[in-house]
């Protein structure tokens, strides 16, 4: 602490003779921040500093050969400040880099400029990351797309990455090569695997605009389902099997987010969502046009006056509506009503207490499939 305190006053006194001006505190800790790492040996007075008082000029010169020399002898103080800074086990405090910047106005300018920062999130956008999303995204022209960030260094030059990169050029989106500490930032620590691109949000849709298929349709309808990997694992199951449509509550559901794409592997960019303030007045109306509403249960449910059917025991002959719980909870009991036949997936062994459910995304592949299957089957 002592030889800390003996280098800060010197050098203090050496740049206060050198500037003919006092220095700021700061701003000498700039050229000081490596006393209290150097060995005893190093942060002896240097040759240079020691002689500085001796040296001698020669009158004949005049004043500016004397500047002349003060300029070099300062210079060489400096060069080996330098050297010692350099040292592998120089360390400055984010504090300390403030205060310098703050005293050489120069140097915060030419980092500003250096470094800008990637635009910020607006109202009317949203960072959709990962390779697929970011992908689909762009060819399937459902949003409006502003910007492409890519992870700058090898990791652009992977053929995926440059698939996308060439997918925004064709189509004037411009690029952006930022840090991934900006990537991890920009999609709040989600896997973007080096792409996020910055485009308007997808939302649920409410016009009936997509026609159905003239054979047993099958629409797969969600009911509060809340967490949006469960969310996005859904929609990739239903679009790999063949769903005809996807619906959803609006309430108590979680938004069609960067999240969920994410978990879709992109699907959500190709499959849309659509969203019903009253599902039980959609599932009427269907009835009504000679669709069957088939609710899900767990093993051991217990439902008054309804049959309960093994999934792989269930054919489906006619346009369907599968309805799918939210999590923990299952379906509510308007939903329970409008229901005709329930479906449950039998376990393959005798469960554990407290182990009584799939979980809601992996029970609808299953669902899915066995129902899709069917259908195959009696066509």
């Amino acid at each position: 602490m002592a030889g800390f305190i003996a280098n800060q006053h010197r050098l203090r006194l050496v740049l206060n003779r050198r500037f003919n001006a006092p220095l700021s505190a700061s701003q000498v800790a700039f050229y000081h921040v490596t006393a209290s790492h150097l060995s005893p040996k190093d942060s002896k007075v240097s040759p240079v500093a020691r002689g500085r008082s001796r040296v001698q000029h020669k009158p004949a010169e005049g004043q500016e050969h004397e500047g002349s020399t003060q300029r070099k002898v300062f210079k060489s103080e400096i060069s080996l400040l330098q050297k010692q800074m350099r040292g592998d086990d120089f360390r400055v405090s984010p504090e300390l880099r403030k205060l310098c910047l703050e005293d050489f106005p120069a140097e915060r300018e030419r980092q500003v400029k250096q470094k800008p920062a990637p635009e910020a999130k607006s109202k009317d956008c949203e960072v959709v990351f990962g390779v697929a999303p970011c992908f689909l995204a762009l060819t399937q022209g459902r949003r409006r797309v502003r910007k492409l960030f890519v992870k700058d260094g090898e990791a652009s030059h992977r053929a995926s990455v440059l698939k996308v990169c060439e997918e925004a050029h064709l189509r004037g989106v411009r690029v952006h090569r930022v840090s991934r500490k900006e990537l991890d930032k920009m999609s709040n620590g989600g896997v973007h695997q080096g792409v996020c691109l910055l485009a308007s949000p997808l939302s649920y849709l409410t016009e009936d605009s997509a026609p159905s298929r003239k054979d047993a349709p099958l629409w797969l309808v969600l009911e509060r389902i809340q967490d949006p990997m469960n969310l996005g694992a859904i929609l990739r199951s239903a679009y790999f099997l063949g769903v005809d449509r996807v619906a959803s509550s609006l309430r108590y559901t979680c938004p069609l987010s960067p999240v969920v794409s994410k978990a879709s592997s992109g699907i959500m960019e190709v499959m849309g969502v659509y969203g019903y303030e009253n599902l039980a007045e959609m599932l009427k109306l269907k009835m009504e046009q000679g669709w069957q509403v088939v609710g899900t249960v767990g093993q051991e449910a217990e439902v008054s006056q309804m049959p309960i059917t093994k999934c792989s025991d269930f054919k489906m002959t006619k346009p369907t509506l599968l309805l799918m719980g939210g999590e923990g909870e299952g379906l509510s009991k308007e939903l329970l009503s409008t229901c005709q036949t329930l479906l449950t997936i039998p376990a393959g062994r005798e469960l554990v207490p407290g182990i009584e459910s799939l979980n809601v995304s992996v029970a609808t592949g299953i669902l899915l499939h066995s129902l899709l299957s069917s259908r195959s089957s009696t066509t």
